[in-house]
């Protein structure tokens, strides 16, 4: 009976052993749970902290800065602070709530800007009919009275005419000015009549063909692209330099308009915005522009686009910049010889070619002495010429002009001949579209500023 005992006391040990073991193990079961638990949840604790920052930041500056980025392409869209603690779905979400701001950004911005080119396109060929109608107003009250005054209304009101054209073509509007196939030097005049200081623009004609034209519907858009550049290159300039206007004529590639400033230059930056403006870019936001808005680059890329002008800006030899306008050639013309030229269109500059002898006259015809048989040849002699008689308008009009005072009726048959020889230059050049550049005294319009220089 004892082995029974102790074979029992035995097994009862052994139970117990086992339910120690048992129990010690899921003591430690249940703190390593507690603990897996408690990491886990510390963990959960600083991804939801981790993804709060992250959203927090994109609140405050992912999304403003992609919204930034549009208008200012090196603006820096910062990413991810930190990456590691946000899972991979969650980061992916974050990309796409920056890329959904970024389109609902660039949706209404364009609507916005589709509604204020429509109220300024409307509002612009109000106001250009308006000064249409006072600008043939002030041609008719050229005609009727004499006071210079006038020519310099009619100046401003073209001036601002200018302004509201280039506003228009920059809202998709058409120019609001028809013409007939006119020519590439009165184009020239035409534009350098639009902009203040014209008299400091020099006009160069070194076209091969001097009847060059511009076919109907291209010749008003390069006028007002050519006033742009103009502008532009008057208003940044020194008072007292000129501005150089070149034309010329390619064998197979059009004409091309080149314009020399010895202004104050730009800067790379400046310079790179200016090339893409000018290449003609599909849109250009109206909010791009600055303010107050910038336009003229602009504007020559919106005729760029639509006409097929070619516009180039580079560093020019006299210090400012230098602007080329290329037309192609499906854009020009010759005219008829019919068509008469303004008067004050410059003539074609002729390469000059070498100077031939000239023949002598009746005083230098003396037989010259051959020498005898023997002897040496003897040195040519110069012979005096008779003198060429002064012109008379020279040696008599002028001092009359500086010394004695004009009469009223001279004063007034000096302006009729003004008047007259305008009518005439119109009634061969059609519709008025600009006063000549030598029409006007206006030294007080310095007022009109070019339009892009940044």
């Amino acid at each position: 009976m004892g082995w029974i005992v102790a074979v029992i006391a035995a097994a009862a040990a052994v139970a117990a052993a086992v339910r120690a073991q048992n129990s010690a193990r899921a003591e430690r079961i249940a703190a390593a749970r507690a603990e897996l638990a408690e990491r886990q949840a510390k963990a959960a604790e600083a991804r939801t902290a981790a993804l709060t920052d992250e959203i927090r930041q994109l609140a405050r500056e992912r999304i403003p800065a992609a919204a930034l980025a549009l208008s200012h392409p090196t603006a820096k869209v910062p990413g991810l602070r930190e990456a590691a603690e946000v899972d991979g779905g969650s980061a992916r979400l974050l990309t796409e709530a920056v890329q959904a701001a970024r389109a609902a950004v660039v949706e209404e911005r364009g609507r916005v800007d589709a509604a204020a080119r429509a109220a300024m396109r409307g509002t612009s060929a109000k106001i250009q009919s308006l000064l249409n109608q006072s600008q043939q107003l002030l041609h008719e009250l050229q005609h009727e009275y004499d006071d210079p005054r006038i020519l310099q209304l009619d100046f401003r009101n073209e001036l601002a005419l200018r302004r509201t054209q280039a506003t228009a073509v920059l809202c998709d509007a058409w120019p609001g000015l028809a013409r007939q196939n006119s020519p590439l030097v009165e184009i020239v005049l035409g534009a350098q009549s639009r902009v203040a200081g014209y008299e400091r623009i020099k006009v160069a004609n070194h076209l091969r063909d001097e009847r060059l034209a511009l076919v109907a519907r291209a010749a008003e858009p390069l006028a007002i692209a050519l006033a742009e550049v103009l502008a532009n290159a008057t208003a940044y300039s020194h008072p007292d330099t000129d501005v150089q206007v070149t034309l010329q004529q390619s064998g197979g590639r059009g004409a091309f308009l080149v314009v020399d400033d010895a202004g104050i230059g730009m800067d790379s930056d400046a310079l790179d915005r200016a090339r893409a403006l000018l290449a003609g870019p599909p849109e250009v936001l109206l909010t791009e522009l600055g303010d107050p808005p910038q336009t003229g680059f602009a504007v020559v890329g919106r005729l760029v686009l639509q006409y097929g002008f070619n516009c180039h800006i580079e560093e020019s030899p006299f210090g400012g910049m230098r602007t080329i306008l290329r037309v192609p050639a499906h854009l020009l013309t010759v005219l008829e010889d019919d068509r008469s030229l303004s008067a004050l269109a410059p003539k074609p500059v002729r390469k000059q070619a070498t100077p031939a002898v000239p023949a002598p006259t009746e005083q230098e015809t003396a037989p010259v002495p051959q020498p005898a048989a023997g002897e040496a040849p003897a040195l040519p002699s110069r012979r005096r010429r008779a003198p060429r008689p002064a012109p008379v308008r020279a040696a008599s009009a002028a001092p009359d002009l500086e010394q004695m005072p004009r009469t009223p009726e001279q004063a007034g048959a000096s302006w009729a001949a003004l008047q007259q020889g305008t009518l005439n230059g119109r009634s061969v050049a059609g519709p008025p579209s600009a006063p000549a550049p030598d029409d006007h005294d206006h030294p007080d319009d310095r007022d009109d500023q070019g339009d892009d220089q940044t």
